[in-house]
């Protein structure tokens, strides 16, 4: 007989992307998990998984079994909660958004989800969070968009530039139009989140620029707080910007991101879920365009 605990363990599984991660989050050994998986695929009659050393990918039984997992774990979750209040009927949400979305912004949006759906949030890279919505993994995401990528299940929000920030105090604060060659002696900060880190590169090596670095970071917050020291200089999203820096526009650099969601097509799918999310999409686009409308303005 299939038990709670067999869905919960193919269900971390599936979400974490790793039978060594799955183990850890649900605190029990690899082991353990790994033969309760197994007991499952017995159980199903066939095999849930593609095991190698790279990844962890669903068969196509695994593929058609996981809609049937997710629901008989929130079938599971509302038997817990029956009789509590209301709140706990909200369906689970899993969304995942890349790291250098602004905080405000985020704000903004988990509050609007918040209302219809209990929230599990993750951060990954913007190729780690298609993956996992591809594979079911999460409901939604909040990414980059890709060039002309639009669908039913896309949501566009906003968008804005790539700048180069400085110190407000540095000698390039307040210039106009600056080289890339006007950048040679400076040092940099690399924000190892952002989506344009190999094209900087490219774009200041064909200039012939290759600047010290003094930090790379996967913390936008750090890496922002060391240009206002004055450490160095950094690109990164125009919204990103802190008090104490200030963008400087570099000749030919001009990169820019367009932010939006992309939802699980099952996911979304299941009529009450669907309502629910045609309830919150419209308030978060507004939010959207009320973000970008304050950064032009500003």
């Amino acid at each position: 007989m299939i038990k709670r605990s067999h869905i919960r363990q193919f269900l971390a599984v599936v979400d974490a992307g790793s039978f060594t991660r799955a183990a850890q989050q649900i605190r029990v050994t690899q082991p353990a998990l790994s033969t309760g998986v197994a007991d499952l695929e017995r159980l199903v009659g066939a095999p849930l998984f593609i095991r190698n050393r790279r990844q962890i990918r669903l068969t196509e039984a695994g593929g058609r079994f996981l809609p049937i997992a997710r629901d008989l774990e929130r079938n599971f979750r509302a038997a817990d909660g029956f009789g509590r209040a209301e709140e706990s009927d909200k369906p689970v949400l899993k969304f995942g958004t890349i790291r250098s979305i602004p905080g405000a912004f985020f704000q903004t949006v988990a509050a609007l989800l918040s209302r219809d759906f209990a929230l599990e949030v993750s951060e990954n890279s913007d190729s780690d969070l298609r993956a996992a919505i591809h594979a079911g993994r999460l409901g939604m995401a909040m990414v980059p968009l890709r060039p002309g990528e639009r669908d039913a299940n896309v949501v566009p929000l906003y968008q804005e530039p790539m700048v180069m920030f400085v110190a407000a105090d540095h000698p390039l604060a307040g210039h106009g139009d600056v080289s890339p060659e006007d950048l040679a002696p400076e040092t940099m900060i690399a924000r190892r989140s952002c989506e344009f880190l190999d094209a900087t590169s490219r774009f200041f090596t064909r200039h012939r620029v290759r600047p010290r670095f003094a930090l790379r970071s996967d913390s936008d917050e750090r890496c922002l707080r060391m240009v206002a020291a004055g450490v160095g200089i950094t690109t990164a999203p125009a919204s990103l910007a802190i008090d104490g820096i200030v963008p400087v526009k570099v000749i030919g650099y001009d990169f820019s991101r367009e932010l939006g969601l992309l939802i699980d097509p099952a996911w979304r799918a299941q009529p009450d879920i669907a309502q629910r999310a045609e309830r919150a999409l419209p308030a978060i686009r507004r939010a959207a365009a009320d973000w970008q409308a304050a950064r032009v303005d500003g």
